[in-house]
């Protein structure tokens, strides 16, 4: 299934993975192959082997564990992974359904997560907030979490600034003092304004008026 191609480019955006740890396999071949061994039930041996040697192989596990229905089990599965993840792609991908239909019993789980000191871990903990609490069960105490939180990692400080963009198109209103009152990092600060600025839904006048606001670092 290797795609000699897609592996250069993969190793040119997934720095944190060595070179020789990349198949190339790519993702929708990664996807059909996770739906062939979820349909099977024949994963429980490969989702016990971790650490996996090949980025794609932890990329195959995600999308087997996003399969899953069963929130307890499907909890399990992500406890038992998260520390493995060594990558931004892996963590981004992970994306249970599970999750989607019990969203309050998450929450326990995204507290402890985004108190951990493992970088791939505080980011999955932030992209849940974003992908199951911008919406209709927004409240500004699941932005004040991440808000708070303090990294020196690129790839958090990175997931926090995209949170903020995508929480500035769902919540304008309600997520602007964040940014009024300064409550970011300097560089997530600005981050998250270039990145709204960037985005189709940001209206003019909100760009205009988010430009007003970059801050310039304090030496």
């Amino acid at each position: 299934m290797q795609d000699s191609d897609y592996a250069l480019l993969q190793k040119k955006i997934i720095p944190t993975v060595a070179a020789d740890r990349i198949i190339g396999v790519r993702t929708p071949a990664l996807r059909t192959l996770a739906k062939s061994l979820y349909k099977d039930n024949d994963i429980e041996a490969f989702l016990s082997c971790v650490p996996h040697q090949y980025f794609d192989e932890n990329q195959l596990h995600a999308f087997v564990i996003s399969l899953e229905k069963d929130f307890d089990k499907c909890i399990a599965e992500v406890e038992t992974f998260l520390p493995f993840i060594d990558n931004w792609a892996t963590c981004d991908q992970l994306s249970p359904k599970a999750f989607k239909k019990e969203p309050e019993n998450l929450l326990p789980y995204i507290h402890a997560w985004i108190k951990s000191d493992r970088t791939y871990t505080i980011r999955f903990a932030i992209g849940m907030l974003m992908q199951h609490f911008l919406g209709e069960s927004f409240e500004t105490k699941y932005t004040d979490m991440v808000a708070k939180v303090r990294s020196e990692e690129y790839y958090v400080n990175m997931m926090i600034a995209w949170y903020f963009a995508t929480a500035l198109a769902k919540q304008y209103e309600l997520v602007l003092p964040y940014l009024e009152e300064k409550k970011l990092d300097c560089w997530v600060h600005n981050k998250a304004i270039q990145k709204s600025i960037e985005s189709y839904r940001i209206t003019d006048e909100q760009k205009a008026y988010l430009k007003t606001l970059k801050v310039q670092k304090i030496k």
